[in-house]
């Protein structure tokens, strides 16, 4: 297992290396799908490599500041500063989702300044659960599906749309396993560990990535169920695998043993629903995602749901993880925080951004949550 924990862990911290090896040496094209949520199982049906775009820690932000104010969200601005800079150059395309006005400006600033490859933007409705929200997603896949087929060079088939569905649904279902006995063996799979297997996913092609979960999850069945000499916390938020941010937590004796992130546990939750065909099932996966601030949920449900995942998982606290100037996590965050506190589970939140995730604030603001649970 150890070696299988490492392998996700090299791809987490070299998916450069990783996306240019499909592309030379297994001949895929790869094609970019922006945060926090794009239709890669089409991009997997075409035969080609769906990798996630998540911006990047440590980037130093240069060409990019002629596109974006410095008030925009780290992530988006990181993405168009690696595209601007030659690091997506391996890419065949860009997929855009129109799920905030920063999401929006990144569309328009990488159609205008990034020539090497097109930028597909296209829009998730908000009125996710209507017959007509769901048709209008339909009809925005099909344009989608159709710029791949132009790239890909050939047709996308339902056949292929219905095999890719079935290997996501494979995978979600591995990683909702993997997230149960990574909390049930909080010394073997470390918060590091943990995040990186998460993370290697968007970097690889999900079949693959389902069989080295599925070997972790098999070693990890057979050991006794751990008990953690620290404090066990649920986290929530757009992302949270900052190599820093989690040693801080590991410093504090704090494991994260369950999650409501976008970049992690969001997207696996749920699968994707059976429907009258491939596109449709697409449409209506849209409309069962929960616990998201990019996803209108008039109820708001994220609080409630972590205080579930809390009492579920034995967690004795709770963070927020707010990416600033992120307008959809900054709204959400006094009702999800109020609902989890209403629900008797201790709770703070920090704000951080991609350059300074890492801050001595952040880090103070840790340690004293960890003294006081």
């Amino acid at each position: 297992m150890e070696q299988l924990l490492k392998k996700c862990e090299h791809i987490a911290l070299n998916p450069k290396d990783t996306v240019n090896d499909y592309v030379k040496n297994h001949n895929m094209k790869a094609v970019g799908v922006c945060m926090p949520i794009a239709p890669e199982e089409l991009v997997d049906a075409a035969g080609m490599l769906p990798v996630g775009l998540w911006g990047g820690y440590d980037v130093e932000y240069d060409l990019a500041k002629q596109y974006f104010p410095a008030f925009a969200a780290s992530a988006p601005f990181a993405i168009m500063e690696l595209a601007l800079n030659g690091t997506y150059d391996m890419l065949s395309a860009i997929i855009v989702p129109g799920l905030s006005d920063t999401l929006n400006c990144l569309a328009q600033n990488l159609e205008s300044g990034v020539k090497k490859y097109p930028t597909l933007f296209f829009a998730y409705p908000q009125n996710r659960l209507i017959p007509s929200g769901i048709e209008f997603l339909k009809s925005e896949l099909e344009v989608i599906k159709k710029k791949l087929e132009k790239i890909k060079g050939g047709e996308i088939t339902e056949e292929d749309i219905q095999r890719s569905v079935k290997i996501y649904n494979e995978h979600k279902e591995a990683m909702r396993e993997f997230s149960k006995l990574a909390a049930s063996h909080p010394n073997t799979v470390n918060n590091r560990q943990r995040a990186f297997v998460f993370k290697s996913a968007w970097f690889m092609p999900k079949k693959e990535h389902t069989d080295i979960v599925k070997a972790i999850n098999e070693e990890l069945r057979k050991l006794p169920e751990e008990n953690f000499d620290g404090k066990r916390i649920v986290v929530t938020g757009l992302q949270m695998d900052d190599p820093k941010l989690l040693d801080i937590l590991e410093s504090n004796k704090l494991r994260i043993v369950g999650d409501y992130l976008a970049h992690e546990s969001v997207q696996y939750n749920s699968d994707i629903p059976d429907a009258a065909d491939g596109i449709s099932r697409l449409a209506e996966y849209w409309g069962v995602i929960k616990g998201f601030s990019f996803a209108y949920d008039p109820k708001k449900l994220r609080g409630k749901l972590m205080v579930e995942l809390a009492k579920e998982r034995k967690a004795d606290g709770a963070l927020y993880a707010l990416m600033k100037f992120s307008d959809n996590e900054e709204y959400d965050m006094p009702i999800c925080m109020k609902d989890i506190e209403e629900g008797k589970v201790p709770v703070i939140s920090f704000e951080f951004d991609q350059q300074d995730g890492a801050s001595e604030q952040v880090k103070t603001r840790l340690q004293t949550f960890a003294e006081i649970l």
